[in-house]
């Protein structure tokens, strides 16, 4: 029994919910289309699907970087719009497509979201600062270097640091990948795999790499024009899309499953 209730139960569920955006011109286009879906605890759900299809406009609105048109979005049973922003950020973590280092040292960049909070800000030695640094498989003699200094791989685990230092619930990634080479690439998928695992963390990842799927996926939906056009479990799904959409989508060049 977790922290949260009991292993693999449904931390997120997202309900009907729809974004819709005007253009300078007025024209509203639906962006998201009444998607249903949910993400249980110690599992990672990847989202795939061709550019432009709402894959990253769907994950940020699990943390009220955005808002939706309709439907709503409950974490741990409770509705999101009824919980301060800074506060549901705390509980549902998001490391960004690109990462984003603060000026400043590894550990300022740690201390950033306990200073948003305006909460004793940890040390360099203390458990929650050397944890998040090893769950993110970082030396803790970076504490004191430049962030930006870092390689491109070491930002990027820096980032999930970051996301893991308050403890998340729910653990939200966009293309974390994308900019890191193969072996980087699949040196971080190791370790988000045994971060969910360990930590019974709810992970949702967006990702236009098929290997990556492949290799994380406990459950995977597929996105098009704002819609969820086939899911189940990643292997299966992968293995035997039924869609022609998805058949399709496997099958462009540069897919590797």
């Amino acid at each position: 029994m977790s922290e949260f209730g009991s292993e693999n139960s449904v931390s997120v569920q997202v309900e009907r919910v729809s974004v819709t955006r005007k253009s300078q011109e007025g024209v509203e286009t639906e962006i998201v289309r009444e998607i249903s879906f949910s993400a249980r605890r110690g599992e990672i759900t990847v989202i795939i699907g061709p550019s432009g299809g709402g894959k990253s406009s769907l994950i940020r609105l699990l943390n009220r970087l955005a808002e939706p048109s309709g439907g709503r979005i409950l974490v741990e049973g409770t509705d999101i719009a009824t919980i301060d922003p800074i506060e549901l950020r705390h509980r549902v973590a998001l490391v960004p497509q690109k990462p984003f280092m603060f000026a400043g040292s590894v550990l300022e960049n740690l201390q950033r979201p306990f200073l948003y909070r305006q909460q004793p800000l940890p040390s360099a030695g203390s458990e929650a600062v050397l944890q998040s640094l090893s769950l993110a498989k970082l030396d803790p003699s970076l504490v004191e270097r430049d962030a930006r200094s870092l390689s491109l791989g070491q930002q990027q685990r820096v980032g999930l640091a970051r996301g893991l230092i308050t403890k998340p619930s729910v653990l939200l990634l966009d293309e974390p990948t994308s900019a890191l080479d193969r072996r980087t690439s699949d040196a971080l998928a190791a370790t988000l795999r045994e971060i969910c695992h360990s930590q019974r963390l709810t992970v949702l990842l967006v990702t236009h790499d098929l290997r990556l799927a492949e290799r994380l996926a406990d459950y995977c939906l597929y996105l098009e024009a704002g819609r969820i056009l086939e899911e189940g479990r990643g292997e299966d799904l992968l293995a035997h899309p039924k869609s022609p959409e998805l058949i399709r989508f496997l099958e462009e060049p540069g897919a590797e499953v």
